[in-house]
């Protein structure tokens, strides 16, 4: 039979035979089912994945939150210490001003102390200029760390004769001598021969000073220049009375 013949038949039987027309609606019906079966599958399918893919990145995104977590108590802690830190650093600061302002006022007390001094100094009119030479010896050594040196005179027999030290202190071990006036370079020479000699007498007793001083009230300008020479020759620290005004100035 030919496929038009099938067809016209197929027609008719339709319109005529009401089962067959139901039994062939019917099946219609199910294959339309079942297609839309193997769409919706289908689209489950792809629904899964996208799922699949979705729990995916969001296990992801739970690492990458763990992980930011953890940086962030980190930082908390770096924070923490920084404060900790900066803390102490303020209380260090704090201690450093304190101190420093002791320090301040234990320099104003030395300053005004030693201005008193000295003008006591100057306004006595029996005072020596060793005297005045040997305090200002001491508050030197006394800023050098020596609060308890003590400069006097110091009288030692030697050959036969006694000689006299006009600037002596045991602890620290210091020689010096005192003068009011230097003229010339020959005398100049003379006062560090004269220091010199008591040095070594010291020495011989006592043992190495720990500094020699010649101190000179007033001195020309070419006794200065020996004495200069002289005293960085033999080591020797030569305080001129200008110094001592300076002092008084502060």
């Amino acid at each position: 039979m030919e496929l038009s013949e099938l067809k016209s038949r197929l027609l008719e039987l339709l319109e005529a035979d009401v089962e067959f027309r139901y039994a062939v609606a019917g099946r219609l019906g199910i294959l339309e089912v079942l297609r839309r079966l193997d769409g919706i599958e289908a689209d489950i399918k792809g629904l899964w994945e996208e799922v699949k893919g979705l729990r995916e990145d969001q296990k992801k995104l739970w690492e990458s939150h763990e992980r930011l977590w953890e940086e962030l108590k980190a930082l908390r802690e770096d924070q923490r210490k920084l404060w900790e830190s900066h803390g102490r650093l303020w209380e260090e600061v704090k201690g450093l001003r304190e101190d420093q302002k002791k320090l301040w006022e234990s320099h104003e007390r030395l300053r005004k102390y030693v201005l008193s001094g000295f003008r006591d100094l100057r306004a006595s009119l029996g005072v020596a200029f060793e005297d005045h030479a040997a305090s200002f010896l001491e508050v030197m050594l006394e800023e050098m760390g020596h609060p308890e040196a003590k400069v006097e005179k110091k009288h030692l027999a030697y050959n036969g004769e006694v000689i006299e030290i006009n600037l002596f202190c045991e602890k620290p071990l210091v020689v010096g001598e005192a003068t009011v006036s230097v003229r010339s370079a020959e005398e100049a020479e003379g006062e560090v021969e004269k220091l010199l000699r008591r040095v070594k007498i010291v020495k011989e007793r006592y043992g190495k000073p720990e500094m020699i001083v010649l101190s000179v009230a007033r001195a020309t300008k070419e006794a200065v220049d020996t004495l200069k020479a002289l005293a960085e020759k033999h080591g020797v620290r030569l305080i001129l009375g200008g110094e001592i005004e300076e002092a008084l100035a502060i």
